[in-house]
């Protein structure tokens, strides 16, 4: 009889892998290809950035050329700023992405070796800042709070820090925490069922909650008191909901857009309680609404459609169809400046309404502005185990076709600076994109 050996121990597998990381001969870069010229872009603008320079390929390193680019724009030591560079073989269309590629470690692995360049070429890089911040990696859990009955199944930080959240709950109430102590603040009780949409608003003075009761509540977000009585329109279910960016409100007049199982989409004014307009023609249930900066609504539905809508009229724009089931989440890539509208690091809030507006609005077109143009992009997730990555302002038509999940994907992101895509599905990963292009990046 044939023994079967034991599978290798933790131990083994970690000293196996370290051999083989030991053995791997690093590769360098030859130090007589002479130089290239390089031109710098910026990625927002689309403008140059100086004039070409002539550079040692053997110096070519993402490191050098952040110094470079750093001298070049004038930011002294104190002031240096992190970037990324992206080769772009058509750098005057911001809607191509083919042959688009990141620089992550020097000009000569990434385009010369693989024969996409020559040290005959001027080479056009495209570059974005970067945080200037670094963030502790996530490695355990830091802090666990107390407090729902039943399944947390909603939350989301308040648009002025991460200090407050708010969460929605099985136990048919929403609250407000105290991130920093790990305490809760105020316990909104008014739904008669489960709480299962949560939407601060981008001045952080109300929050709304939608509920398997048919109903739309708001209440004040310091003192967690109900603004008025429920909101009622709904037939069925409210899934989701999302304010009218800052940006584009009408002063003393912010409206919300609340989704439901009933197929519809109502938008209401928030200071008369009453429903402004009903956006139909889904034939299934609304799972998610996102309210984009240049004045769209966009819904994901069960008839695996998504739609996007004109918010001023209730028109129709465009029906994007490509899953083959279930449409369960959808991002936009300015969700985060939308979200937070005037509120950024530096803690300073305009004075006048006026000036909030102007500079929620700043900050929606340079989060949004690639070569001089506003870009908003959309993915979506579905229960086909796909997403896909769209551009509905230029096509109806999706991008890329983002694949690698096993099971269904129910909840997809952007990172805040708009270059990353996160989304997580029932085969328990989370899983990271390029949000340029649907590329894979990791999973964990």
């Amino acid at each position: 009889m044939t023994t079967v050996l034991p599978p290798p121990s933790k131990r083994q597998k970690t000293a196996t892998a370290e051999r083989s990381r030991e053995q791997q001969d690093i590769e360098g870069i030859p130090d007589d290809l002479g130089n290239i010229r390089v031109h710098f872009y910026d990625q927002s603008s689309g403008l140059a950035t100086g004039a070409p320079i002539s550079i040692p390929v053997v110096d070519a390193t993402v490191k050098n050329l952040e110094l470079l680019l750093n001298t070049l724009r004038g930011n002294d030591n104190s002031e240096r700023i992190p970037y990324r560079f992206t080769y772009r073989p058509d750098l005057h269309n911001a809607q191509t992405v083919e042959g688009s590629l990141d620089i992550t470690s020097d000009l000569y692995h990434a385009l010369l070796k693989p024969g996409l360049k020559t040290t005959e070429d001027s080479i056009s890089l495209q570059y974005t800042p970067q945080a200037v911040f670094r963030v502790r990696a996530v490695s355990r859990c830091s802090a666990a709070i107390a407090g729902h009955g039943e399944a947390i199944l909603a939350t989301q930080f308040s648009p002025v820090s991460s200090s407050k959240m708010v969460s929605g709950s099985g136990d048919s109430t929403a609250r407000i925490w105290d991130c920093d102590t790990g305490t809760p603040l105020q316990t909104l009780k008014g739904h008669t069922s489960w709480v299962l949409a949560v939407n601060w608003s981008p001045d952080d003075s109300t929050i709304a909650t939608g509920s398997m009761d048919n109903t739309v509540r708001l209440w004040d977000a310091e003192t967690g008191k109900p603004l008025g009585s429920p909101m009622k329109g709904h037939t069925k279910w409210v899934s989701s909901l999302a304010w009218e960016p800052y940006h584009l409100q009408q002063p003393g007049k912010p409206r919300l857009a609340s989704a439901s199982k009933d197929t519809t989409v109502r938008i209401w004014d928030t200071v008369s309680r009453k429903i402004e307009i009903v956006l139909s023609g889904h034939k299934g249930s609304v799972s998610c609404i996102k309210w984009g900066g240049t004045g769209r609504i966009y819904t994901a539905s069960h008839d695996k459609s998504v739609k996007v809508w004109n918010s001023y009229d209730g028109t129709l724009a465009h029906t994007l169809n490509s899953h083959a089931h279930w449409v369960n989440h959808l991002a936009l890539s300015t969700d985060f400046v939308l979200r937070t509208a005037y509120n950024d690091h530096t803690g300073k809030t305009p004075d006048s309404e006026e000036g909030k507006r102007v500079k929620a609005k700043e900050r929606f077109e340079k989060a949004a502005t690639i070569n001089g143009s506003i870009v908003e992009r959309l993915v979506t997730a579905s229960d086909d185990f796909t997403m896909y990555l769209w551009e509905p302002s230029t096509s109806t038509k999706p991008l890329a076709r983002l694949l690698g999940h096993q099971k269904q994907v129910n909840h997809v992101t952007f990172s805040p600076d708009g270059l990353f895509i996160a989304s997580a599905g029932f085969d328990n990963h989370v899983k990271l994109w390029n949000a340029r292009d649907g590329k894979y990046v990791f999973a964990s």
